[in-house]
C-alpha cells in the first residue's frame, strides 16, 4: 500500500470510529427536538448497533438527518466486522435497511478491505426472492465499479420479472458510465449495450441507449445498436439513433449511413428527429449537404432540418455549444 493509500484508509477508518461514537448523541438530539425522551446508547461500534439507531433515525422528520444516516453505515463499513455485517445483510428483508447493508458491504470492496464483498451483493440481487428487496440491492451497486466487477449480472437484471429491478438496473448502467468512468471505458459501455439489447423491456433499452455516452464503444456494440434501428418500438429506434450520433470515429461513417437510409422509411416524427440530430453530430458541418438532401422527404421537418443547418454553418467546434445554439434558436 502506498503511503497515500495508507493515509486515506487511516482518514476513513478515523472518520467511521468517530461516526460511531458520535451516534448515539446525534439520534438522541434529534430524539430530544422532536419532543421524545433521548434514549442512551453504548459506543460500541458494532453492526446491530448502528442498524439500531439507524431504524430510529430514519423516523426522524428532518430530511436532512436521513440523508446523514444513508452515509453512516457505508462510511462505517471498513471497520465493522466482514461476518457480522453480511450476517446482518443476509437476514435483513426490509428494503430501506437492506441497501443500507448493501452500500456498506459494497464500500467495503471500493475501499479495497473486502473484494469478494461486491459479489455477496450481486448474488442478492439476482436470487432474492421480494422485488422490493432486489431493487434496493440494485440500487445500492449505483455509481460504483459493479459495472465491470459483477460479470453479466445486469444482463441478466434488465430481465428481471420486476419492472422496477429493470430500470434500477438500467440506471445504474447509466449513471456508472457518466459518473464513475466519464464515458471513457469502453469495456463498461459495452457492457451497457450487451445489457440494452439483452433486455425484454423497450423502456429498459430506450432509457440505456437513450442517456448512454457511447463514445469509447467497440465495434461489435456499434454493430449491435444499428441493429436496433430495425426494432418495432419507436422509443427503440429513437433512443438507438441517439447512440449512434456519439460513437468512434472508426464507427461514423457507417453509423451515418445507416442513419440516412433509416431516414428515408421512418414514420415517426420524433424518431426521425433524432435521426437528424445524431447525423447533425456525427457531421457537424460537413453534414449540411446530407441534411438538404433529406429536406423534400418529409416537409414537415423542412424547418427542422433548415434550423440544423443555420447552426452547423456557424462552424461551432463543439457538440454542447452547437445543442445550446440550436435550443436557443428554438426558445419561444
Amino acid at each position: 500500500m502506498t503511503r497515500l493509500s495508507s493515509f486515506r484508509a487511516s482518514s476513513l477508518g478515523l472518520a467511521a470510529l468517530t461516526l460511531c461514537h458520535l451516534l448515539p448523541t446525534a439520534v438522541a438530539a434529534q430524539a430530544s427536538s422532536s419532543g421524545q425522551a433521548p434514549a442512551l446508547a453504548g459506543e460500541r461500534c458494532s453492526v446491530q448497533g448502528l442498524m439500531d439507531q439507524i431504524r430510529l433515525g430514519l423516523g426522524s422528520k428532518s430530511e436532512a438527518y436521513k440523508r446523514y444516516l444513508k452515509t453512516l453505515l457505508r462510511e462505517s463499513a471498513v471497520t465493522l466486522p466482514d461476518a457480522e455485517l453480511r450476517a446482518a445483510f443476509d437476514r435483513e428483508t426490509d428494503p430501506v435497511m437492506a441497501e443500507h447493508l448493501a452500500a456498506a458491504l459494497v464500500a467495503r470492496t471500493e475501499r479495497g478491505a473486502d473484494p469478494s464483498a461486491m459479489q455477496a451483493v450481486a448474488k442478492r440481487a439476482l436470487e432474492e426472492r421480494d422485488p422490493a428487496v432486489r431493487a434496493a440491492t440494485v440500487r445500492a451497486m449505483r455509481r460504483t465499479s459493479a459495472t465491470e466487477s459483477t460479470g453479466d449480472m445486469y444482463e441478466r437484471l434488465v430481465r428481471d420479472s420486476s419492472p422496477e429491478v429493470r430500470m434500477e438496473a438500467a440506471t445504474n448502467l447509466v449513471e456508472d458510465n457518466k459518473y464513475v468512468y466519464a464515458g471513457q471505458l469502453g469495456s463498461v459501455a459495452d457492457s451497457a449495450v450487451a445489457a440494452a439489447a439483452a433486455a425484454t423491456d423497450p423502456k429498459v433499452t430506450a432509457k440505456i441507449l437513450g442517456e448512454l455516452s457511447t463514445e469509447k464503444i467497440s465495434a461489435d456494440s456499434a454493430s449491435r445498436i444499428k441493429s436496433l434501428l430495425g426494432s418495432d418500438n419507436a422509443e427503440v429506434r429513437k433512443a438507438a439513433a441517439t447512440a449512434l450520433g456519439g460513437v468512434p470515429a472508426a464507427e461514423m461513417a457507417s453509423a451515418r449511413e445507416s442513419l440516412i437510409a433509416m431516414y428515408r422509411g421512418e414514420r415517426d416524427t420524433g424518431v426521425r428527429k433524432a435521426l437528424l440530430q445524431s447525423i447533425a453530430q456525427l457531421g457537424f458541418s460537413g453534414a449540411v449537404p446530407e441534411l438538404q438532401r433529406l429536406r423534400s422527404v418529409d416537409p414537415s421537418l423542412a424547418s427542422e432540418i433548415d434550423t440544423w443547418t443555420r447552426v452547423l454553418n456557424l462552424g461551432l467546434q463543439e457538440w454542447s455549444l452547437i445543442l445550446r445554439e440550436k435550443q436557443r434558436l428554438q426558445a419561444p
